[in-house]
């Protein structure tokens, strides 16, 4: 099934698809930031996020087999994904979807723990004051920094725009920044610019393309664009390419009105 272009401007562009469907060529992308569907019941548009833990998974391998296919030789991957799940039964989420990795062809590289100052909705806590049943719920997520064939990126421009300052407390592999406000942005489930922000510019190139397989709001594009990327997202639900084509628009103008 090929591909639908919504949206273009500049070098930013939205696929209203499904990413498992789409044809992209192989070996085209730097960098894939994303954070998919959690399946926790998380009320999207157009995805069912309630499946039986084993389909998650075949889910899973299905759209990173893709992502692989679409990632140069050289090319890394930041994964946002739950360190586990305890909504409909315990699950070591962040340890499944890593050996999936694994088995695809992915080589693992490190990973960051994202402490979200504003994550945890405690409600339960098992057995209270009792060691008969208690849940221990660690209040972060882990982001995968996984690669291709071989680490060391020697393809793209050459230019990086990090900062020392910014290199120093990225390369620290505890992240502390708040989420995004699903109201402020009006999709269900946003992770804040800061997220892609970090991945972006300590592990591409200043020119290099960056994807986004479940792109929702558009903040890894918007990040993208603020930051002289290319950036390719595709989405399957239609209202969430409009949103994120208003969100890009929006900051072209910004960006536009800076260079007056």
């Amino acid at each position: 099934m090929e591909k639908s272009l919504y949206f273009e401007f500049d070098n930013i562009k939205i696929y209203n698809h499904n990413i498992i469907e789409s044809t992209f060529e192989d070996k085209s992308v730097d960098l894939i930031v994303t954070s998919p569907p959690y399946n926790v019941d998380i009320q999207y548009s157009s995805n069912d996020d309630k499946l039986v833990y084993e389909d998650y998974l075949k889910f899973t391998e299905q759209w990173l087999q893709k992502s692989f296919d679409m990632l140069k030789d050289d090319g890394r991957m930041c994964l946002n994904i739950p360190l586990d799940k305890n909504k409909g039964g315990q699950q070591s989420v962040g340890a499944d979807i890593t050996t999936i990795c694994k088995k695809i062809g992915f080589q693992y590289h490190s990973t960051v723990i994202w402490n979200e100052g504003n994550i945890s909705r405690r409600t339960a806590w098992g057995s209270w004051l009792s060691a008969s049943a208690p849940y221990v719920i660690a209040p972060v997520e882990l982001i995968l920094i996984l690669y291709k064939e071989k680490w060391k990126k020697t393809s793209g421009s050459l230019v990086s725009d990090v900062t020392k300052e910014e290199f120093m407390n990225w390369t620290n592999g505890l992240w502390t920044f708040n989420g995004e406000s699903k109201k402020r942005i009006g999709h269900p489930a946003p992770f804040p610019i800061e997220l892609p922000r970090r991945c972006i510019k300590l592990f591409s190139f200043v020119g290099d393309t960056v994807f986004d397989p479940f792109m929702g709001s558009g903040t890894t594009l918007l990040t993208a664009l603020q930051n002289n990327r290319k950036a390719i997202g595709t989405d399957i639900d239609k209202d969430y390419c409009e949103l994120a084509k208003k969100r890009i628009l929006q900051e072209s103008d910004k960006v536009l009105f800076k260079n007056a």
